[in-house]
């Protein structure tokens, strides 16, 4: 009877064998439960993706497509290859960046814009096989990193309110509280309140919660009109499949690059956090130091040229992996059952008709505080610091530009150094940082 149990509490061989399952001191059940805890906090993406490229003209039932492909292409490549329990997904903030900022503010076709996806893709894979990638995590102050992640959280919370009208647009003071006794206003407070309730009390899948009980209050109220049907076929990936492809001559402007560098800045340094965080929690570091780390930003950037190819904004590693490792996810096999989960939710196309603007916003806002969070690492003693880390986080949702507010704190940090004394401190590939935002500025004017 014991001899039954154990067997049974086992992993298949082939399983245990690739990927070691038993020798991390986990077993084959807790790794498949732990792989669909993962998808459930991360399955808002699907919906909140479509949401904002859409905003931008893109076709919303083939990004929903693109994005379930690309976290299943990104998911299993990290747990095959680098075989770490941490999937991905196009990432939260690039997308705002990619859709508000390039497409919408700058005026650039989304076409375009995809193909600066793409390029941003090939240039992280390069650093990350050449290993460049320690150079310049070196040369970008800390406190810069924390305030663009911040700046980004506060960026997109801005998005949800004002998608939810909950902020709107005011003459006398630019914007303004709106009219909560409106009821989708009312729909969108709701969810945010019933996604806190459930972070707070502990459901790994809270925010995809929220949004399901947003939506079906929504449904019962007469404001959402229910899906005709749940399951269909796959939509047709045709309106956005290889558009990358043609327009990589208007990549060569002043304006492009700086969006190119702007991806592959935010997507490089949020990769690195995410990785060292969850590894971090899975008891994977070894003397601060993350083993098959090259692997697993390979397996970042292939996910991100698959994703441009198919059609979305850059693909990334997802803190909501921290769920699934929560769980007892300790191997790839974690990673690989979410990227079977996201090809199975190819055929719930239908649920995009159900979830409108008031039931992502409250997704929005809450992935803005997890976010924001950074704000607590700033080292905000010292002014040659805080001045231009809060000019970063200041500048993303004031200026609606996330290129901005890291622009604006490339200019002011070497500045302030310099002032300081403390000049040999600055890498100096910050410094060319700061004469290529300076050109960038004087190129707008």
């Amino acid at each position: 009877m014991t001899t039954s149990k154990t067997q049974a509490k086992r992993a298949p061989g082939a399983f245990d064998k690739f990927f070691h399952i038993t020798e991390q001191g986990t077993t084959f059940r807790t790794e498949v439960v732990a792989g669909t805890t993962t998808f459930l906090a991360m399955a808002y993406i699907l919906f909140v993706n479509p949401q904002i490229l859409g905003s931008a003209g893109m076709d919303i039932p083939a990004v929903f497509v693109a994005t379930a492909v690309a976290a299943a292409i990104g998911s299993l490549v990290m747990g095959l290859w680098a075989r770490y329990p941490i999937a991905q997904a196009p990432g939260m903030g690039l997308n705002a960046f990619f859709a508000f900022t390039v497409v919408i503010g700058m005026g650039i076709p989304w076409e375009t814009a995809l193909a600066g996806t793409l390029v941003s893709g090939v240039l992280f894979f390069i650093l990350a096989v050449t290993g460049v990638r320690g150079a310049i995590i070196r040369a970008i102050p800390l406190n810069l990193k924390f305030a663009t992640g911040a700046g980004i959280g506060l960026f997109i919370a801005f998005i949800g309110l004002r998608n939810a009208e909950i902020v709107v647009p005011d003459d006398a003071t630019t914007v303004a509280l709106g009219d909560l006794s409106r009821p989708e206003t009312l729909l969108a407070l709701f969810g945010v309140v019933v996604t806190a309730i459930f972070l707070i009390r502990g459901f790994k899948g809270g925010v995809f919660y929220g949004m399901i009980l947003t939506a079906a209050a929504g449904m019962l109220t007469g404001l959402i009109s229910p899906p005709d049907t749940v399951v269909a076929p796959v939509p047709s990936l045709a309106p956005t499949f290889g558009a990358a492809f043609g327009n990589f001559g208007d990549l060569f402007t002043t304006q492009m690059l700086i969006v190119v560098f702007t991806m592959l800045f935010v997507d490089f340094f949020d990769t690195s956090g995410t990785l060292i965080a969850v590894a971090n929690q899975a008891g994977f570091l070894k003397n601060g130091e993350l083993p098959r780390a090259n692997r697993a930003l390979v397996a970042d950037s292939v996910a991100t040229m698959g994703g441009a190819v198919l059609g979305t904004s850059t693909t990334t590693s997802y803190i909501e992996s921290s769920a699934g490792v929560s769980a007892g996810g300790r191997t790839g096999l974690t990673s690989v059952v979410t990227s079977a989960y996201f090809l199975l939710a190819l055929f719930f196309s239908p649920l995009l008709a159900v979830v409108t603007p008031e039931v992502t916003a409250p997704a929005l806002i809450i992935v803005g505080v997890f976010m924001a969070k950074a704000l607590g690492d700033i080292e905000w003693n010292k002014l040659e610091f805080a001045i231009p880390a809060f000019a970063t986080v200041v500048a993303m949702p004031l200026t609606y530009s996330i290129a901005n507010g890291i622009a604006f704190g490339l200019l002011l940090y070497p500045l302030l150094m310099v002032a300081k004394g403390r000049w040999r401190d600055v890498h100096p590939i910050t410094y060319a940082l700061f004469v290529v935002v300076v050109a960038h500025f004087i190129w707008l004017v």
